[in-house]
């Protein structure tokens, strides 16, 4: 079965299988590199969702605790849990960060890649 031909950025050979006709894994096909950034935008604008949520969250326990409905014990571990999750969205976004810049490296190297075949 045909392996997609493009170069990863650790210089190793992917290792895709792909379907013909296609020539090059998702990952890697300059003809879908506009989708690529696309769909790692959409990623990206979600995470904003979950951001606003977290705020609100921390401002309601906040909140609860000011006015004296809730116990400052309960507050305390709450808000330990909604500081794992913020650590949690803060290492998504750096992996999806990575993954993006990675991403565009590879459609560099693609480019510089036929430039040093065409010269």
């Amino acid at each position: 079965m045909p392996r997609c031909p493009a170069i990863k950025r650790d210089s190793g050979q992917c290792t895709t299988i792909v379907k013909l006709p296609q020539t090059y894994c998702y990952q890697h096909d300059p003809k879908r590199a506009e989708e690529r950034k696309r769909n790692a935008s959409r990623a990206g604008r979600s995470g904003s969702r979950e951001i606003k949520d977290l705020k609100r969250r921390i401002s309601e326990v906040i909140d609860t605790v000011l006015e004296g409905s809730q116990d400052r014990g309960r507050a305390a571990v709450a808000i330990q849990g909604l500081n794992a999750l913020r650590s949690v969205l803060e290492l998504e976004r750096k992996i999806w960060e990575a993954e993006e810049l990675e991403s565009r490296l590879e459609a560099l190297e693609e480019v510089l890649k036929g430039r040093r075949k065409g010269a």
